[in-house]
């Protein structure tokens, strides 16, 4: 198999699971953080929904001009899915269109003229498009049990659900 095709099953299989990890975010908390420094709900969330498109326009980019980034807020939940929708549609478009030979060519990232990253275009994608993903993706998962909802099964069961049990019926 090659190496984009695994990328994009990698990539539609965790966005089905981000997908269940915002659907529960609770509209009504989007204010709330864990702590003075940290992301609100609304921003981690929203972090989580536009990671792989904002990584795949990154990529495009090299060198890429590394500016401050300000993570804006969900204003609502109901803005969540269909901006994690567009999201991965343009995540997959990019991946689609690259060979496995593009993975290899450096890709780079600048900041005030210094160049601060070099590394294979492939590397990048794994650890800031897909491993990046699921640590805030797993950041998520605690707020929501912070702040009291359902936290759905990830890799394996959660406290609230179990894919791997059967109800008796």
């Amino acid at each position: 198999m090659a190496m984009i095709e695994a990328l994009l099953q990698e990539l539609e299989h965790e966005a089905r699971t981000t997908r269940r990890v915002l659907e529960r975010v609770p509209g009504d908390q989007l204010a709330w953080k864990p702590h003075a420094k940290s992301m609100s709900l609304g921003q981690l969330a929203l972090h989580v929904a536009t990671t792989p498109g904002a990584v795949a326009a990154m990529a495009q980019q090299s060198p890429y001009q590394v500016g401050n980034f300000q993570q804006a807020s969900a204003t609502s939940a109901a803005e969540l899915l269909p901006a994690h929708d567009d999201s991965v549609a343009k995540a997959r478009a990019y991946l689609s269109g690259m060979t496995d030979a593009e993975l290899a060519k450096t890709w780079r990232a600048v900041f005030q003229g210094t160049e601060i990253m070099a590394l294979p275009l492939g590397v990048m994608l794994r650890g800031i498009m897909f491993n990046h993903w699921y640590h805030h993706r797993g950041q998520l998962s605690v707020y929501l049990r912070q702040v009291g909802a359902l936290v759905p099964s990830i890799y394996g069961p959660s406290a609230d659900e179990n894919p791997f049990q059967v109800s008796a019926a």
